[in-house]
């Protein structure tokens, strides 16, 4: 217990306190114009985005492009149970979860035994399954879609997105965790000192789908609509690209290339025909001076903090 009462952790969790008093007083007192708040929901819902695929992707070390698939499930899933159901929206929230998570451990099941581009290929075959899917099914709009109201508000979306960040954190750095990193650095090598390679693939490729399923979910519920071509595989394809862009095997890059990309997604939204030009050549250059993303594997804490105070300690005594 005394590790979460460490002062690294006080200060993060007074800074995440701040950033949301700020933002919502400016939302409250009508500062922030819509546009802002758009964009900051949306970087919410890439952060939980980025940080799941991470877990697959990153600290697991396998290759999947299908995360846009689990997001779908999860987006339908909750507005079937909210708009039509006419369910409380919590419920929808962990609904769409729950049964992207089971369609992660369904496929993850059999299709992690693959490698590589095999794997890659086997999830990007899922993704479109699902979104064909969605597209020939009139209960949920067909291609078409469909609209719900809109119940996400921005303090939803900031809850939920610290309290995946945390989970999926606690997750990286628990005994499991470390098993999936072993995993990622030597498969052979972990599965000979006695690690049970498909069980941990397979709990991170689950763990990764639920919280892609409460991203769809969110979405689903601040965008009004939904529609089957929104989770196409561009979606899953830019999901990839923040992880690759912040760090492979790091959470705080997931969030930092989460933000970046979103940021420059909004603030390019005016020259749409040269958007993905400028992001693509960013990209090209970051993998030429930077291959291993703006983070690497490392992670951003507050170490410094704690020298400080181990400083003081000594030289009191």
């Amino acid at each position: 217990m005394r590790n979460w009462f460490n002062r690294q952790n006080i200060v993060s969790l007074l800074a995440i306190v701040l950033l949301y008093a700020v933002v919502q007083g400016l939302i409250v007192f009508d500062i922030m114009p819509p546009f802002y708040k758009l964009t900051l929901i949306q970087i919410c819902i890439y952060i939980i985005l980025a940080t799941s695929l991470n877990l697959i992707n990153g600290i697991t070390g396998q290759f999947s492009i299908g995360h846009a698939g689990f997001m779908a499930i999860g987006a339908y899933i909750s507005a079937i149970v909210t708009a039509l159901q006419h369910g409380p929206l919590l419920l929808g929230l962990l609904a769409g979860a729950i049964v992207a998570a089971l369609a992660g451990f369904l496929v993850g099941l059999p299709t992690l035994r693959l490698k590589g581009d095999y794997l890659a290929i086997a999830t990007l075959g899922f993704g479109e399954i699902v979104r064909i899917i969605f597209l020939n099914t009139e209960y949920v709009g067909g291609a078409a879609g469909f609209t719900l109201p809109s119940k996400i508000t921005w303090t939803w979306a900031f809850g939920l997105m610290a309290l995946s960040v945390v989970l999926m954190k606690n997750f990286v750095g628990s005994t499991h965790g470390r098993a999936c990193i072993s995993i990622r650095e030597n498969e052979i090598a972990a599965e000979s000192m006695g690690v049970n390679t498909t069980k941990y693939k397979v709990m991170a490729f689950t763990m990764g789908a639920f919280f892609a399923g409460l991203a769809g979910g969110i979405y689903a519920n601040y965008f009004y609509i939904i529609q089957p071509m929104t989770f196409n595989f561009i979606l899953s394809f830019n999901i990839l690209v923040m992880i690759v862009l912040g760090g492979l095997g790091s959470m705080t890059g997931g969030i930092l290339g989460a933000i970046v990309m979103t940021l420059a997604s909004a603030l390019l939204a005016g020259v749409p025909e040269w958007r993905n030009i400028i992001t693509a050549v960013l990209l090209v250059l970051m993998m030429i001076f930077r291959p291993t993303g703006i983070m690497g594997t490392k992670e951003f804490t507050l170490n410094f903090l704690g020298k400080k105070s181990d400083k003081n300690a000594a030289s009191k005594n």
